[in-house]
């Protein structure tokens, strides 16, 4: 049969449950249990074969079974209170943007990866989980929000594991007509489509609607007949391919994300760019105000002025450098298109000192100098960054640097059991749902009693375990194991014993072989007669990190030998519905990256949410969240950095063993040195209490508002009024001081005692040749470092160039005293936008 192409029709319902279909298409059921449960019922089989989608369980259903729900009057009752509580949300106009931010202008989001769900495997961890819990939150909190991204028709990977436990990587094409999924028409039934030119070949893309609360994200697909073969590639895998395929995935993000964005008629005031894979969205925003006559000075600085970069990778060689070569293969035509010069735009890319073979595109310098606020993702990743791209920024201190940081959160209703859920809502407002972020809110949870909890946590424990026990099953049966094997199955992992998780992208920084550093010691603690302890991996390693696979290979090995048998187990084909499994079951959360390597990390978070504490190295969020006075969990490790890898290793791994024997275990079967058999309890509703709002996607939502988004929004204002005469001046402006700083000179002169007593006074003056910038746009300071402390302090203008500041030394230290100037306008972002700074 010749394949015209695909049409899904779904089944006519009964009346009694016809918003079934509806709903389906809505992926506000991805966090509402009891929305899936319906689904679920209809047809077990097909749910669980089909990654849950409610879509394709649906089409699966027998209209027999689909007649016998209707008629089911238990079943249609839960049914219209899913219905009721889906029209609340959506028709609630109160929302906290409505409330807070009334005046926020729409904002686009443009992420290579989403993890919104199982059933749409577009994400590969968790930068693709924290993009789509993002999402779900700004629906949660009512954001004018579009996010952008790409629709791959063979995901990421299903990963498995052979007999000799090596990762093997599987990839399956997806059935995009039967995904909560459905094209964008114009016209009547017409696709909408855009096109753009990649490599010399004009490559058209559809675009996807997908429906998640309030909002809808856009994604594109090249998967069409109509393109050249290799083009319809371009949407097949994430994170597939050579560094050619990569940049074409780019082009296709960036430029084709912009323009479908237009096509759909979506308005878009404020642009965040979720790592530099979206970079090159700035090209074609500054070609659309370059062919209405700007300039291109003053369209990139229009385009950069409501632009945020949020940076996710403290490794360098994580940040994607393209060759001018490669570059001119593919974006050859956009100089003469944004009507500048080569140099001048692919300057904006180059990382100086960081090249180290020949000049190179660097997506994140780009993104970085695209952008007028930048951040990382938790404090201590916003000080790494800083430190890490001090050079782009000569004549700062790196604390100066301006790159600041949201601490990333988690969807809270993605990731906590109903049952959890349920408990808390016998102690929580009515709207406690909507209210998450707020920290008040859950000092309602001391009311739980730790009955109540520890009821809750072995349901959802044992859960897990018959939810591991058959997940081996199937792997098993896959590798052609005996009978004797099959049986073992079913006496994996205890319910009595104290359960520790891991769960995370094999690389290698994470180091999720740091527990297998001391087997002996291991065993002893697997085994103890009294109290032992047992252990739950899943993760997949990129399918090129064959050190990632190894990691994986070395802890299933060592989970069939005879003294972990059954006590350690690594599970395949990590996605999100495994990391729902494991942070709603396990006891004990445990993360050791090597720090500062980890950005944030979330699924610690999660568990928590659940009143799993953690075990974690002081790295990422848990450096914030850690709470020495409530004992909300444990950190392995010191909180410092090591100059010698194998020395941090074995001092975190003694950590680990020490914390894990002498307090952990103890402490959870009832004998901490209190004797308070009660103490396990505290620390479970501690981890409650303690994280669930400040760790909250809802909060890091509200920050990026208040923080980012609301402030793009003025400046967004103050660029565009009057037809962008703003952005002209101080595009003008910079180009003028540009070429006048190389002849401005500044010397200073002191009376620096050798030392001093807290309280004292210094005299600093400066003498300034301004060349010819006008006095009035420069900015003289003295400036004071102490340890990681700066102060600045302005110099006032004397004559003749003459600038002066007394300054006061309140604290004992050793300072370091210097004088810079730098020049300033008022309607620039920061102080260093311009990057012009001068020390005398």
């Amino acid at each position: 049969m010749n394949i015209l192409g695909k049409i899904t029709v779904l089944p006519r319902l009964p009346e009694a449950i016809g918003r079934l279909s509806e709903l389906a298409y809505n992926l506000y059921w991805s966090w509402e249990p009891r929305a899936c449960s319906l689904y679920r019922e209809l047809d077990p089989e097909a749910w669980e074969t089909y990654g849950h989608n409610p879509v394709r369980t649906l089409l699966e259903a027998s209209s027999e079974r689909m007649e016998a729900a209707a008629a089911d009057p238990e079943f249609v009752q839960r049914y219209q209170e899913v219905m009721a509580e889906f029209d609340a949300y959506m028709r609630r106009t109160d929302t906290w943007a409505a409330q807070h931010a009334a005046d926020l202008k729409s904002v686009a989001y443009f992420s290579m990866e989403y993890g919104l769900h199982e059933s749409l495997p577009i994400y590969s961890g968790s930068l693709g989980v924290l993009a789509g819990d993002h999402c779900k939150s700004a629906s949660d909190l009512g954001l004018p929000f579009t996010p952008v991204g790409l629709l791959f028709h063979q995901g990421y990977f299903r990963q498995t594991f052979n007999r000799d436990g090596w990762q093997e990587e599987k990839y399956d094409e997806l059935d995009v007509t039967t995904l909560p999924i459905r094209p964008i028409r114009q016209n009547g039934d017409d696709e909408l489509r855009i096109s753009l030119d990649i490599g010399g070949r004009d490559v058209m893309a559809r675009i996807w609607q997908l429906v998640i609360g309030r909002i809808r994200m856009l994604l594109l697909d090249t998967n069409l007949a109509e393109n050249h073969p290799d083009d319809r590639l371009l949407t097949s895998r994430l994170y597939g391919g050579d560094q050619e395929m990569r940049l074409k995935q780019y082009m296709l993000l960036g430029i084709g994300g912009v323009r479908a964005l237009r096509a759909a008629g979506v308005s878009a005031e404020v642009w965040h760019m979720n790592e530099g894979h979206a970079g090159l969205l700035n090209l074609e925003r500054i070609r659309e105000r370059v062919e209405q006559g700007m300039d291109f000075r003053a369209a990139t600085e229009l385009t950069a002025g409501c632009t945020l970069f949020t940076t996710h990778t403290p490794v360098p060689a994580g940040n994607d450098a393209f060759s001018w070569e490669l570059m001119d293969r593919y974006l050859g035509g956009w100089p003469e298109r944004l009507r500048t010069s080569r140099d001048q735009l692919y300057s904006l890319a180059r990382s100086g000192s960081l090249e180290d073979h020949g000049p190179a595109f660097n997506m994140t310098v780009f993104a970085l100098r695209m952008s007028r606020m930048a951040n990382g993702v938790s404090k201590l990743h916003g000080q790494v960054s800083r430190e890490m791209w001090q050079g782009l920024y000569p004549g700062l201190y790196a604390e100066e640097v301006p790159i600041g940081h949201v601490t990333n959160g988690a969807h809270n209703l993605s990731f906590t059991s109903q049952r959890m859920r349920d408990l808390l809502g016998t102690v929580m407002p009515k709207d406690w749902t909507q209210r998450v972020h707020e920290r008040e809110l859950w000092n309602n949870a001391e009311k739980l009693t730790d009955a109540q909890l520890a009821e809750v946590q072995r349901e959802m424990k044992g859960e897990m375990i018959d939810f591991v026990r058959e997940h081996q099953r199937e792997m098993l049966l896959r590798n052609g194991a005996g009978a004797a094997e099959l049986s073992h199955t079913e006496t994996l992992l205890s319910p009595d014993v104290l359960t520790v998780g891991f769960a995370r992208r094999f690389a290698t920084y994470k180091r999720a072989t740091l527990l297998l550093r001391d087997r002996d010691r291991l065993s002893r603690i697997v085994n103890h007669p009294e109290r032992p302890v047992q252990f739950v991996f899943a993760g997949k390693a990129h399918p090129a990190d064959n050190p990632g696979k190894a990691m994986i290979q070395e802890i299933y090995r060592v989970s069939q030998l005879p003294e972990f048998r059954g006590k350690i187990v690594i599970l395949e084909n990590y996605d999100m519905h495994v990391a729902r499994r494991l942070v709603q079951g396990v006891d004990v959360w445990m993360n050791n990256p090597r720090r500062p390597l980890e950005a944030s990390g979330t699924s610690g978070m999660k568990a928590s949410f659940n009143g799993s504490p953690n075990f974690s190295v002081l790295d990422g969020w848990w450096v914030e969240g850690h709470d020495d006075g409530n004992a909300n969990g444990w950190p392995i490790g010191e909180e410092r950095e090591y100059a010698d890898q194998s020395v941090q290793d074995d001092a975190d791994a003694f950590s680990l063993y020490q914390t894990l024997e002498q307090t952990i275990v103890p402490l959870y079967y009832g004998h901490n040195e209190k004797g308070d058999a009660a103490g396990w309890a505290k620390v479970v509703r501690d981890a409650i209490e303690s994280v669930s709002a400040q760790f909250s996607m809802q909060r890091q939502v509200i920050d990026y508002v208040q923080c980012y988004y609301r402030p793009l929004s003025q400046r967004r204002d103050l660029l565009t009024e009057g037809g962008g005469v703003r952005a002209r001046q101080i595009a003008e402006w910079k180009a003028w001081t540009e070429k006048q700083w190389p002849q401005v000179c500044i010397t200073a002169s002191h009376h620096l005692p050798a030392t001093a007593e807290p309280g004292e006074d210094i005299e600093v003056t400066a003498q300034v040749d301004p060349a010819r910038i006008a006095q009035a746009e420069l900015r003289a300071e003295v400036v004071l470092k102490r340890g990681h402390r700066i102060e600045r302090f302005p110099m006032v203008q004397r004559e003749d160039g003459q600038y002066a500041a007394r300054v006061s030394l309140d604290r004992s230290g050793m300072y370091e005293v210097g004088v810079r100037l730098y020049p300033y306008i008022e309607g620039l972002s920061n102080d260093f936008e311009l990057g012009l700074i001068k020390w005398a």
